[in-house]
């Protein structure tokens, strides 16, 4: 319905027939007409689509509180706060109470006595789905009087008694009625403080400095929480992992193409008067060094490698692109090998290395380079077929390329080595110089790590001969 149509009052509400749902089925029945609209539920997340969301799923259809398990990188806070669109637009709620109230029946003193007081002339405001989410980190400082509760001093202090619930001033929780809160890095939360969640989770009984109150608060609670906290910073106590109706295992990109989706969609794009064509195979190279850094035995596989390194890694690579760009006063921005050094200050940010010597963590980060453009160029090529190139190289040939070097420098090494026009086109250069030169890079690398090609640093630039 329209601003302008919405009841104002209850009386108004009731005469429209409209009926208040518990969060849980109005999160089931907005569910339900996704699927069969054919909508994207959790549009933006990647590689989950037969793994972890089957299991979402299920858990809103039989309303269930979800925690999610998973290591750093792994979209949980993004699927959580994604969750919010499967709430109605807007609700109705009280107008004049501290939390969301149901108009027909609300749960606190303070709803009751204006539904007293005014009955069907109570007016209502209508509450937006993005003001019906709480979300909260978990830290060992958070005190009952954040997530609960607390009596107020200066509500006493007008007058009030203790024993009077309207001396409360109300918490995130149940600030978050008819909604859903998140608590983010749960095994964070002290224990004894994960004790005070029991009652909201079950029996909805709510004790604040003795006094006790009935409040059947109407809350869809989401949890996060990291393996590697059970045994470094703390665990979720039983009786409260027990009230989560579900948990569901999160995990990294099984599919390459799937992280390159999400660093496709995550980058911080290069400004808009420079056009930018990142090949393929170098999407490929990126994506393929956090796949093998995630099974390297110098890398903490506890800690994981989050998405955000190959988002970090994309995003350098792009930018020492940008950079030779501007240096050479070329329009078209296109990275290549020669940029894959620049990814070593992103990831090294971006992971924790097993016990290793003082300076190594650099030649770890570059073999894992080198292991990537191998394993990425072997799928493009056939060592077999570039031995035209290569017997090239073996009479004497030797060319010189560098990250600053001007893209119409390959343009003369491409027509100067037989059978390199050829092996180039198979890597989808095209015609553009900034992408034959890319190609080339890549060829040149790629006959190197295979050992069919030698390699020397001079200076600023890298000499490949045979």
């Amino acid at each position: 319905m329209s601003t302008l149509e919405r009841p104002r009052t209850v009386g108004e509400l009731k005469a429209a027939g409209y009926k208040v749902l518990p969060v849980r089925e109005e999160m089931r029945k907005n569910l339900i007409a996704k699927i069969r609209s054919g909508e994207d539920i959790f549009p933006g997340i990647f590689g989950y689509e037969e793994t972890v969301i089957p299991h979402i799923v299920n858990a809103i259809l039989a309303g269930q509180d979800i925690i999610f398990l998973g290591e750093r990188g792994q979209a949980k806070s993004r699927i959580i706060r994604s969750l919010i669109s499967l709430l109605d637009e807007d609700i109705p709620s009280l107008a004049g109470t501290e939390i969301l109230e149901d108009p027909y029946d609300p749960i606190t003193r303070a709803g009751r006595d204006i539904i007293e007081a005014k009955g069907d002339d109570a007016e209502l405001v209508w509450v937006p789905r993005e003001n019906r989410y709480g979300e909260k980190l978990a830290t060992p400082d958070i005190t009952i009087a954040d997530l609960i509760g607390e009596v107020d001093p200066i509500k006493v202090a007008e007058g009030r008694y203790l024993g009077d619930e309207l001396t409360i001033h109300y918490g995130l929780i149940p600030r978050t009625n008819r909604g859903i809160f998140c608590l983010n890095e749960l095994p964070d939360l002290a224990e004894r403080i994960q004790v005070g969640l029991l009652n909201i989770m079950e029996e909805r009984d709510v004790q604040i400095r003795g006094y006790r109150i009935r409040l059947p608060l109407d809350v869809f609670v989401v949890a996060s929480a990291n393996p590697e906290d059970y045994t470094n910073r703390g665990r979720i106590i039983t009786p409260l992992k027990d009230r989560y109706g579900a948990q569901i295992r999160t995990h990294y990109p099984t599919r390459i193409e799937h992280e390159i989706g999400i660093m496709e969609a995550e980058h911080h794009p290069i400004p808009g008067d420079f056009k930018v064509t990142v090949p393929a195979y170098m999407k490929e190279i990126i994506a393929e060094i956090s796949r093998l850094a995630r099974r390297s035995p110098d890398v903490n596989q506890r800690s994981g490698v989050s998405v955000r390194a190959s988002i970090a890694n994309y995003e350098s690579m792009l930018a020492n692109a940008l950079r030779r760009a501007v240096i050479t006063g070329e329009e078209e921005v296109v990275p290549r090998i020669s940029d894959l050094p620049y990814v070593v200050p992103a990831l090294t940010g971006k992971v924790e290395f097993e016990t290793v010597e003082e300076g190594r963590e650099d030649q770890i980060i570059e073999k894992l380079i080198q292991g990537a453009v191998v394993a990425v160029f072997n799928r493009y090529y056939n060592l077999g077929e570039l031995e035209l190139v290569v017997n090239k190289f073996k009479s004497g040939a030797a060319v010189e390329v560098g990250d600053m070097s001007p893209s119409a420098d390959y343009a003369r090494l491409v027509a100067s080595v037989d059978g390199l026009r050829e092996a180039v086109d198979k890597a989808g250069a095209g015609r553009s110089p900034a992408e034959i030169a890319a190609a080339a890079e890549f060829l040149l690398e790629g006959l190197h790590l295979n050992k069919r090609l030698n390699k020397d640093k001079v200076g600023g630039k890298v000499q490949y001969r045979g």
